[in-house]
């Protein structure tokens, strides 16, 4: 089985921020970001779909040479915002980390109301929207992945506490 390599989500964030990338983290990271103390190993990435957005966001992509994640084989792929656009679940191999970019997050609003609902958190030294806890909640119980009903219930425990 090949090492998993670690995450570097503040170095990728920075590389976001700093091209205007408009981004919501999802995901496992997002709980963590919340206060779960589950380890995740990757980043989920929900994001505008303007073609601005997409050209920033493909740029970023390239610089961190992301390769499709799982395979193997030395296949043509340019992570650019022609193939952003035409697809709405990405899952990349990235030289800072593996990344899961979803157009339409199950379970999740719409990317305006996503994002519009999401808690800005400082990362590192840099403004980062997390996906609030009832959206990340509708998502988790969308999966519903045995995983995902855990979150669930911690979600529910870190915003009785909150």
């Amino acid at each position: 089985m090949a090492e998993r390599q670690p995450l570097e989500a503040e170095a990728i964030f920075k590389m976001l921020v700093a091209r205007g990338v408009d981004f919501v983290v999802v995901g496992g990271l997002a709980a963590v970001l919340h206060g779960s103390p589950r380890n995740t190993w990757d980043l989920d990435l929900g994001f505008a779909t303007d073609a601005a957005n997409l050209t920033a966001l493909g740029n970023v992509l390239i610089e961190l040479g992301a390769r499709l994640y799982g395979i193997e084989e030395d296949v043509p792929f340019v992570p650019d915002a022609d193939t952003l656009r035409r697809t709405e679940i990405l899952t990349l191999s990235t030289d800072l980390g593996k990344v899961d970019l979803l157009t339409r997050p199950q379970g999740a609003p719409r990317y305006e109301l996503l994002r519009e609902h999401a808690v800005a958190k400082d990362i590192d030294g840099v403004r980062v929207l997390i996906a609030s806890i009832p959206d990340l909640i509708a998502m988790k119980s969308a999966a519903g992945r045995p995983k995902d009903l855990a979150d669930i219930a911690e979600l529910e425990a870190i915003q009785r506490l909150s």
